[in-house]
């Protein structure tokens, strides 16, 4: 086991960078003041920022030591006309790159009841600029328009366009043994943050709208633009399970495969050794889904897809040129405003990527 992995009081310093990143809005096709908040924060590193058009690129002094990739759009809401609401991921104009088997679309369905009462702020999707806040008092499934409906108070003074999100606060419970809040992808967001505050050199790529599916296409985008490839791309993110039980049998989640394509078996495995060599227990989230599937197979029920990540996305459209694995932290209540996360795993996360990434 590596001699230092990450102390208290350095976990303390991770959990008050979350905290400020959590209140900082990003909902899907909204995220352009979050990027802002980005490039503030690693300028202030001396690290070197390059913003594109849904993609921000955070290049230290040796861009080459490793190339780490976070998704930095949250889901919420969006006003589609007067005094009318929908699920921003899911406004007809963002389904183009959905197909049906993503973890975001499994999951959608069943988080209709989980939304009453959440309160919500508004805010201008170019200079974040707070707009007003509100609360969701009903939200309900259409099925002709296939999003979800929000009825939401005193809002209906927003412009059609008009992100809104959950109004956030990270909270910290068991005694500092769990933290709950919209953590998909703030989370990965503020580990790659601390990364480059622990001494990291290398790359790492913040995306936009990877909740509608589109941000494969600007990290894509990026690699043709420079001509370059790569065979050790990770892939940050957060893994849902159905209860905590589920969820804490492994500090971190790894993956071979997903809906369509498989990952690079050495990443994979380096993956694997650093979780050994820091004491971490690992699961393989294809594995634990063709598992599950078998029970349903056998009970007569519909097998659930393996899901489409960032990841394999890039590689099915690379043909391979474009390749790695993923690195995820199991949590519950995934796509909702109290998704929860044991700290374990992120501190597991952090000390993997310390050990493999940082001199």
């Amino acid at each position: 086991m590596p001699d230092v992995l990450t102390t208290q009081d350095e976990l303390d310093v991770f959990l008050d960078l979350l905290k400020q990143l959590v209140h900082e809005p990003s909902v899907v096709g909204g995220e352009v003041p979050f990027f802002r908040v980005l490039q503030r924060e690693l300028e202030a590193l001396d690290v070197k920022v390059t913003w594109f058009e849904g993609l921000l690129v955070a290049c230290g002094s040796n861009p080459g030591r490793g190339m780490l990739s976070a998704h930095i759009d949250r889901n919420g809401l969006i006003c589609t006309g007067p005094d009318e609401f929908q699920y921003a991921a899911f406004v007809a104009r963002n389904r183009g790159d959905l197909t049906g088997d993503s973890i975001s679309e499994q999951t959608f369905f069943t988080i209709a009841d989980r939304f009453q009462g959440e309160r919500l702020h508004a805010y201008d999707p170019w200079s974040g600029a707070y707009l007003g806040k509100g609360e969701i008092s009903h939200a309900y499934l259409c099925e002709r328009r296939k999003n979800m409906i929000f009825q939401v108070q005193d809002l209906a003074h927003l412009s059609p366009g008009t992100p809104v999100a959950f109004w956030d606060k990270l909270r910290i419970m068991d005694e500092g043994a769990r933290i709950s809040g919209q953590l998909d992808n703030v989370l990965s967001v503020a580990m790659l943050l601390f990364l480059f505050q622990c001494g990291y050199e290398g790359t790492a790529f913040f995306t936009a709208r990877e909740e509608a599916g589109k941000s494969w296409r600007f990290l894509m985008e990026w690699f043709l633009r420079t001509d370059t490839s790569s065979q050790e791309l990770i892939v940050l993110d957060t893994s849902p399970y159905a209860d905590r039980e589920a969820a804490e049998t492994q500090q971190l989640v790894l993956r071979r495969k997903d809906a369509g394509a498989g990952f690079s078996e050495p990443m994979v495995n380096q993956l694997v050794e650093l979780s050994k060599e820091i004491g971490a227990t690992y699961s393989f989230k294809d594995e634990y889904i063709e598992a599950q599937n078998a029970i349903r197979v056998r009970d007569g029920l519909p097998e659930a897809s393996l899901g489409r990540t960032e990841l394999g996305r890039i590689i099915e459209a690379s043909q391979g040129a474009i390749t790695g694995a993923t690195l995820q932290i199991p949590t519950t209540g995934y796509h909702t405003p109290n998704e929860t996360a044991a700290m374990d795993s992120v501190r597991a996360a952090i000390d993997l990527l310390r050990t493999g990434f940082v001199d």
